[in-house]
């Protein structure tokens, strides 16, 4: 098996695809990292502008549900509030 190593910058410039939706998430803001153990614990995304003076929640994505970084995209299985059977 062959290890894909991508850098931390270069990750930032991939855009988050949700694969259960289709839908577009955004581009990574920042990484949540456990120092001690030297790993990735969840990605952050900004959240979306509501008006001019409101912002929603940054959104996390967890390190787990990530199933594949590709070449330009990162792939997410995000959890859907509204739906209670997602696999």
């Amino acid at each position: 098996m062959e290890l894909e190593l991508h850098s931390l910058n270069a990750m930032r410039n991939m855009e988050v695809i949700d694969i259960l939706t289709g839908s577009k998430i955004g581009f990574i803001k920042d990484f949540k990292i456990d120092c001690d153990k030297n790993k990735i614990l969840s990605l952050i995304l900004p959240g979306e502008i509501k008006s001019w003076f409101g912002k929603e929640e940054e959104k996390e994505i967890l390190w787990e549900d990530i199933i594949k970084i590709g070449t330009d995209v990162i792939l997410v299985k995000t959890k859907d509030e509204g739906n209670e059977n997602n696999i």
